[in-house]
């Protein structure tokens, strides 16, 4: 199992304690896939701060292939983090050098090499998911809570495991659902919080409950999510024990401090 994940970094520095710890939707998406076992890649950049040294290391801990991170002169991306009870809200965001990310031809023929490809709806990567279909790659995309944006119509023909964040399970997000697989994905998912999360295939709805969990902190739950359900579709599993590993994994993410 070969995944590359692509686009934003960023370190979460929680205000009240001014800690740092590394995530971004890519970048967590990439490890929590290495702890379950597949092989992955990580393609992005970074500054020439501190943050960004922190950034690298972190992730070559965990396994992943940094190989494709290049620095840039400038300054690393960071999101300010504030913590309302065990619930994390996200502050300021600084993109640093993400923002005049792209992709060389050289950097998507190394992604080519890859058996999926997973980028975010802030990562800067969108352009080229047309360019990895054409390789033959399995395609994966977080559109966040960005119900709104015009992605959702143009680049979801490109992706094949779209992901949303909601609240409920609602008719609206059934009928984005039904949209989404209709433009050609092949199973369109929502994560909807302490409701759970939601499926569907074409054919019917797969509504998935949560299980009781200690939280400490929801930084990267959904990313985690993310990972069990794309690790259990490579492995060929149902979509109701994709969903299960998705949650499970979420579950664990959320009892500690930081996205990992």
């Amino acid at each position: 199992m070969r995944i590359i994940t692509v686009g934003d970094n960023c370190m979460d520095v929680y205000q009240a304690s001014g800690k740092a710890y590394p995530g971004g939707n890519p970048v967590n998406v990439a490890v929590y896939l290495t702890e379950m076992g597949a092989k992955t890649a990580y393609l992005g950049w970074v500054g020439t701060d501190i943050y960004g040294e922190i950034m690298i290391q972190a992730i070559q801990d965990k396994g992943v292939d940094t190989s494709r991170i290049l620095k840039k002169d400038g300054k690393t991306a960071v999101t300010y983090v504030e913590m309302v009870e065990n619930d994390r809200r996200l502050g300021e965001y600084d993109e640093g050098v993400m923002a005049q990310f792209f992709l060389t031809a050289e950097e998507i023929d190394f992604a080519g090499h890859y058996q999926l490809v997973h980028s975010g709806i802030w990562g800067h990567a969108d352009p080229y998911f047309p360019l990895f279909k054409e390789k033959g790659l399995i395609t994966s995309f977080d559109f966040s809570d960005q119900l709104q944006d015009d992605r959702i119509q143009t680049l979801t023909p490109y992706v094949d495991y779209p992901f949303f964040s909601y609240t409920q399970d609602d008719d609206y997000i059934r009928q984005l659902l039904v949209e989404v697989k209709q433009r050609g994905a092949q199973i369109a998912v929502a994560t909807l919080g302490e409701n759970g999360s939601l499926a569907y295939d074409g054919e019917q709805f797969f509504p998935h409950g949560v299980g009781k969990v200690n939280v400490v902190d929801t930084m990267g739950a959904g990313d985690s999510f993310i990972a069990g359900f794309l690790y259990g579709r490579l492995k060929g599993l149902s979509v109701e024990d994709c969903l299960e590993l998705g949650t499970n994994t979420a579950g664990k993410t959320i009892g500690y401090f930081g996205a990992w």
